[in-house]
């Protein structure tokens, strides 16, 4: 699909139909829908996002940095296979990929020689909002106990329907949920997750990625990576939108709670178990998904 008009239908049809699948993109095309990657957005340790214009939609562009030593197609295919298995209200859509080689001149010893420089990039569903990082920097934020709650439960149904399509996220934190423009939250960023086999539920790394402060405990000590991998992370999620981040003491944290609001006692005491040390004292997202019900019907 090379056709710049066609390949802009398309996309605009995928942002009609929500059942539609993702497609493949042109370098050309997403540089054109960016400005030529002038309207950036955001940027991460993979890579920086930039806005697309499609007239009256809005898409973003994640273009990856290719650093050999970080990056390799077999992480990009990984990142592309988690994408299109992870179909969620509150997981950011997938709309479509791009993997071009484009020839560029470069000065190399002395002399101008064409390089070829691959280019891989991920479109998404644009999220107006900003993310739960630049929430959580706002303390005028602190009394709308109703909108966390309900980032709290949009994470975690977001997160259940990654474990029920055996994907693991392993960077869950604030910074990688995005908020659309009712507050719902979106689990973004699956720059380094992983879909398991079934029948494969533990696997090791030696190779320790993610972001200090919401990585698991084993993950650290000997690189066992499980889906309680990501409930530890969720964990620490929940107790600074309990807190607002306001708590300077990881092991007295809940004292700054209102306990006797019964849902914030309860998220409370979920937030403690999926933070325990010992994995397999960490609740299931399934566990939690039953536990949010109860909550619910408070």
């Amino acid at each position: 699909m090379t056709d710049q008009v066609t390949q802009l239908k398309a996309l605009k049809g995928i942002l009609i139909d929500a059942t539609a699948e993702p497609i493949m993109l042109s370098y050309p095309f997403l540089s054109s829908i960016t400005g030529n990657f002038s309207r950036e957005i955001g940027r991460g340790g993979f890579g920086i996002v930039y806005q697309g214009d499609l007239g009256t939609r809005k898409v973003a562009v994640k273009k990856l940095s290719i650093i050999p030593e970080r990056f390799s197609d077999t992480l990009f295919v990984e990142e592309i296979k988690c994408l299109i298995k992870a179909k969620h209200n509150n997981v950011v859509r997938f709309l479509g990929y791009c993997a071009d080689t484009q020839g560029e001149l470069i000065l190399f010893n002395g002399m101008h020689v064409l390089s070829e420089l691959p280019q891989r990039l991920l479109c998404f569903e644009y999220v107006p909002n900003g993310n739960l990082g630049k929430y959580l920097e706002d303390k005028s934020h602190k009394d709308e106990w109703k909108i966390r709650h309900q980032m709290i439960r949009g994470i975690c149904h977001g997160l259940n329907c990654l474990h029920e399509q055996r994907i693991t996220h392993l960077d869950l934190k604030p910074e990688n949920i995005l908020l659309d423009a009712c507050m719902e939250p979106k689990i973004a960023d699956f720059g380094i997750s992983r879909c398991f086999d079934e029948g494969i539920s533990r696997v090791y790394t030696k190779i320790l990625r993610g972001t200090m402060g919401y990585i698991a405990p084993e993950t650290i000590k000997n690189g066992e990576i499980t889906f309680k991998s990501d409930i530890y992370g969720l964990g620490i999620i929940i107790i600074k939108l309990l807190t607002m981040g306001n708590y300077s003491d990881f092991e007295s944290w809940h004292t700054s709670l209102d306990m006797d609001h019964p849902q914030v006692r309860s998220w409370a005491e979920i937030a403690q178990t999926c933070v325990h040390t010992a994995q397999h004292k960490r609740p299931t997202i399934c566990k939690i998904m039953q536990k949010m019900n109860e909550i619910d019907s408070m």
